[in-house]
């Protein structure tokens, strides 16, 4: 047995989760009183660069040796690990983030919970284990995941953990992290069952406006009551992502509905309430936004689009026929036309995103679907064979598409 006569305790999220009935995905397993050399002579990988974790050579599970760390810069680098056979498992799960985080399983199953994070667990509270918790600025974005993901089952960050993440951000270590990293927390966050909780917290404690200012700026912001009964941009903003939510959306999808309003945070104050010309304005602070975090390709192209044509589609039963090959087009949808689906739910969250309007209905979305369907089926070799050439298809092909839209608009009437 590759862990006979090795002290081994499961720890983590496979602990928390599985006293909160849910599903366990991972295990990862905390190895006292052991020595580098002993884990490799038994079989295990190697994998940590700064610490000592091993892989298990058969369930490939990570083995990690118990260990301290110490503040030795600013930002989330600047720490010196030390694992040795006398760090014991207190210590080891002192050194962690939050209490529910912070308990272990004992071979024969008992709980080891030196601080209280099953008391926690039963009061639904996200509390963090010691100061040492303001050592790193990771942290308040894994503690703003975890309010996006525990949130549906009651938790609520303790007081005094938000308190002392907002001396964080006042002490600028959030300044420190780099922008991969809070798009990967950001990404894991957007895919959780409360992904507003997300935003709502880092706004709560002052990071968003450091990490995320284009969405931070957004709260505040007036809009026409007679079409947004709930006022405040960024309040909308948190409804379009839970209408996104409960539409099952994608990574991309969820992205675009948290961004698709950015223009709203820069309308001239002169005409506020009102946002004429937002999504041109939100354009380039997208384009700004995901260059920074480094947004993978896919959620960008398709936060770009839904920016510049989500009111298109909200009233494109009413657009002339040559405007909504227009928003086809923009779309690039001939060339992409995966992207209809994922650009539509996005714009139904929006169109649902609205303080008593969360279940209208979305026709929009059924009628350009069918439209651009059927624009699908104009075909390029009924003009060749007409004797057209060159340029003179392309232009016949999008006269051909336009009759097509006009006489699905002449059936609507």
């Amino acid at each position: 047995m590759t862990t006979a006569g090795l002290e081994v305790y499961e720890v983590g999220g496979a602990v928390r989760d599985r006293l909160l009935g849910l599903p366990v995905h991972e295990h990862d397993w905390v190895v006292v009183g052991a020595s580098p050399e002993a884990m490799t002579e038994r079989g295990f990988e190697p994998v940590g660069r700064e610490f000592p974790v091993f892989l298990h050579p058969h369930t490939h599970e990570e083995y990690a040796l118990a260990r301290t760390e110490r503040k030795t810069g600013p930002g989330y680098h600047g720490f010196t690990f030390h694992a040795d056979p006398d760090v014991s498992l207190a210590t080891d799960l002192g050194r962690r983030d939050l209490t529910i985080n912070a308990m272990a399983r004992a071979p024969d199953g008992s709980l080891i919970d030196p601080f209280h994070g099953y008391d926690d667990l039963k009061a639904r509270r996200l509390r963090h284990v010691s100061p040492a918790f303001r050592e790193d600025p990771v942290r308040i974005l894994r503690l703003a995941r975890f309010a996006a993901r525990l949130a549906p089952l009651g938790f609520e960050v303790a007081d005094e953990t938000l308190s002392l993440c907002r001396g964080m951000v006042a002490n600028g270590e959030v300044e420190a992290l780099v922008p991969e990293r809070v798009w990967q927390e950001t990404a894991k966050a957007l895919m959780a069952p409360a992904p507003d909780e997300y935003i709502r917290f880092l706004r709560d404690c002052g990071a968003l406006a450091v990490l995320i200012p284009e969405v931070g700026c957004l709260f505040g912001i007036p809009q026409p009551a007679r079409h947004h009964p709930e006022i405040d941009t960024g309040d909308h903003i948190l409804r379009v992502l839970a209408q996104a939510v409960r539409l099952d959306a994608d990574l991309a999808t969820r992205f675009s509905a948290l961004v698709h309003d950015l223009g709203k945070g820069v309308t001239p104050a002169e005409q506020l309430p009102g946002h004429r010309g937002h999504e041109a304005r939100g354009v380039p602070l997208v384009k700004t936004l995901c260059e920074r975090l480094r947004v993978p390709a896919a959620c960008r192209d398709l936060a770009l689009g839904v920016t510049r044509h989500h009111l298109d589609c909200h009233r494109v039963q009413a657009l002339a026929a040559d405007d909504v090959l227009a928003l086809m087009e923009g779309l690039d949808l001939f060339r992409r036309p995966e992207r209809l689906d994922p650009f539509l739910l996005a714009c139904e969250a929006d169109y649902r995103g609205r303080k008593g309007l969360e279940d209208r209905p979305y026709p929009q979305a059924e009628w350009l679907r069918t439209a651009f369907a059927r624009c699908r089926e104009v075909d390029a070799s009924t003009f060749v064979e007409a004797g057209l050439s060159g340029p003179a298809i392309g232009r016949a092909i999008r006269s051909a598409r336009i009759e097509v839209i006009t006489r699905l608009q002449a059936q609507r009437r």
